[in-house]
């Protein structure tokens, strides 16, 4: 065997595909985790299966995208968008989230999952993106890759979480889809 076949059997395999219901228990158990021990997410209780596969229901059949990371046949990661807010004229902006396994962050598994997410949303007819990422002092990371990705610091709200006993702020990021407000949708 050449060190060229050795090397490409001991690398991982990385699939970036759209999230089905068969991912919902990994999905599940990597938010919980994020929830109970992390400040990316200001849920205080994680929700179980029945309720992630409500919330994956309603983004897809409201026509946003929803992949999973799967790394050696596992599913280590996952992302979609969102509606930002409610009201209609907010219609073409999304709110993005991104969570993965905790032992796999820094590999640049987050990256390709939102760059496949800005994709879809950008052939969808979205025309803005908005991060929302809580606390700063622990999230450097995610908005770092963010800013990355063409999206830029558009503010901060301070002290807008209580969550394992301190306070939280938000960071509020931005970044164009397509034409962005170039053209009307």
């Amino acid at each position: 065997m050449s060190s060229i076949e050795m090397f490409s059997q001991e690398m991982p395999r990385l699939e970036i595909r759209p999230a089905a219901a068969v991912d919902l228990p990994s999905i599940t158990e990597i938010y919980e985790h994020a929830v109970r021990f992390g400040t990316a997410t200001f849920e205080l209780t994680a929700p179980d299966l029945a309720e992630m596969a409500r919330r994956f229901d309603a983004l897809t059949a409201g026509g946003f995208p929803y992949f999973v990371a799967v790394l050696d046949g596992r599913v280590v990661g996952y992302a979609y968008a969102g509606a930002y807010r409610p009201r209609p004229a907010y219609r073409f902006t999304v709110e993005n989230s991104i969570y993965l396994q905790p032992m796999i962050q820094g590999r640049g598994i987050g990256r390709k999952l939102l760059q496949r997410l800005i994709a879809e949303c950008e052939a969808r007819g979205f025309r803005q993106m908005i991060a929302v990422i809580g606390d700063s002092t622990k999230q450097a990371a995610s908005i770092e890759l963010h800013k990355a990705l063409g999206f830029r610091h558009v503010g901060i709200l301070q002290d807008v979480g209580f969550k394992h006993g301190r306070w939280l702020d938000s960071v509020l990021m931005q970044r164009a889809l397509g034409l962005g407000n170039a053209t009307n949708p």
